[in-house]
């Protein structure tokens, strides 16, 4: 076991630099109930960034004033089928390319209604584009100001 002794960091290391990164981002999300962003690297540059929020060409829930889960006190988590917005994941992966995606890194990290920082884990449904898109590292907020790093192939489960 490693044990490094706290030190004053001068700056941040790359992955609380684009987790802060996906933080700004998401100040762009129209969701009434939750605000995510999403930065997509490669190579510590910048390739793709999104936030969720309503197709192009749709009213969102800000403009409309109302969120359909929120109304019919649909649980985080559940129902997402019923949700206008499109997710942060989801905004990122389709503004990269093929080659940009693959090996790259994904930051997500969101506030809930409160602005409190909230667990941004992704859903089952990004986590397999992710997967498919090949990014090979995912970084999201923890919930509790800090982050977890996983490798998206853990994910995958033997199908019986």
């Amino acid at each position: 076991m490693h044990i490094m002794k706290k030190r004053k960091k001068l700056r941040p290391d790359w992955d609380e630099y684009f987790i802060g990164i996906a933080k700004a981002v998401a100040t762009r999300a129209t969701c009434l109930r939750r605000k995510y962003g999403a930065v997509i690297t490669k190579d510590k540059l910048i390739v793709s960034t999104g936030y969720n929020g309503a197709p192009a060409g749709m009213k969102d829930c800000l403009e409309v004033g109302k969120c359909t889960r929120r109304e019919l006190q649909i649980p985080h988590g559940e129902r997402y089928e019923l949700c206008h917005s499109v997710h942060a994941e989801a905004n990122a992966i389709i503004r990269a390319s093929v080659d940009e995606l693959r090996g790259s890194t994904i930051y997500v990290s969101g506030v809930d209604d409160r602005n409190r920082e909230c667990n941004s884990e992704p859903c089952m449904m990004c986590k397999r584009m992710m997967l498919n898109s090949r990014i090979s590292k995912v970084v999201f907020s923890d919930g509790e100001k800090g982050f977890v790093i996983v490798d998206p192939k853990k994910w995958l489960k033997k199908r019986v």
